[in-house]
């Protein structure tokens, strides 16, 4: 067990505690949800830089990671939709994507094949954390300029999620689905 793997499992810890806190109305419910996917943003930040930088990655750690990422995601906006600050159809866009690109790339993996994030799945994802914290904490606590804020991040992050997700298949599909892939 190294730092960054135990940054990953750290991450993937506070889920559920960021699910209770946004699912369990209390005074302050909204500084301590964003508190608590702050910290679980910024030991993503940590575990990638501390394994690159030490020359620590895994391949548990190298599979964990991004699935922890996408459990953060997808969790925290589940929660937003059911606190009616995001609507169904638009999560299900983002974390469909996030489903399809993932097996697209397990496809591509499992034929030997590697696919780099993309610069528009990066800042899709910069976006989302950037969006999701302001979601979080709401219009009570940030006021009218962040409620559209929150509206555009949220029709940007759509819009990324289809353009990232067509950029891979396009870029990548040919090459990862033909039967000529070899094992």
């Amino acid at each position: 067990m190294n730092i960054p793997m135990l940054l990953t499992i750290t991450r993937i810890v506070a889920i559920p505690v960021l699910v209770v806190i946004m699912l369990t109305p209390f005074p302050g419910q909204e500084i301590v949800a964003f508190a608590v996917f702050i910290f679980a943003c910024l030991t993503d930040m940590l575990d990638g830089f501390w394994a690159r930088r030490k020359k620590m990655t895994t391949v548990l750690g190298s599979l964990l990671d991004p699935m922890a990422d996408k459990l953060l995601i997808a969790s925290a906006l589940i929660c937003l939709v059911e606190s009616h600050l995001v609507a169904s159809w638009m999560a299900i866009i983002i974390i469909g994507r996030e489903i399809a690109v993932t097996g697209f790339r397990a496809i591509a993996a499992s034929r030997g094949f590697n696919i780099p994030a993309s610069g528009l799945g990066k800042l899709k994802m910069t976006l989302e954390t950037i969006t999701i914290s302001i979601l979080i904490l709401g219009p009570d606590h940030l006021g009218i300029v962040f409620k559209l804020a929150q509206t555009a991040g949220l029709w940007l992050i759509v819009a990324l999620a289809l353009f990232s997700a067509i950029e891979y298949f396009a870029r990548f599909g040919s090459r990862v689905l033909s039967e000529n892939s070899s094992s």
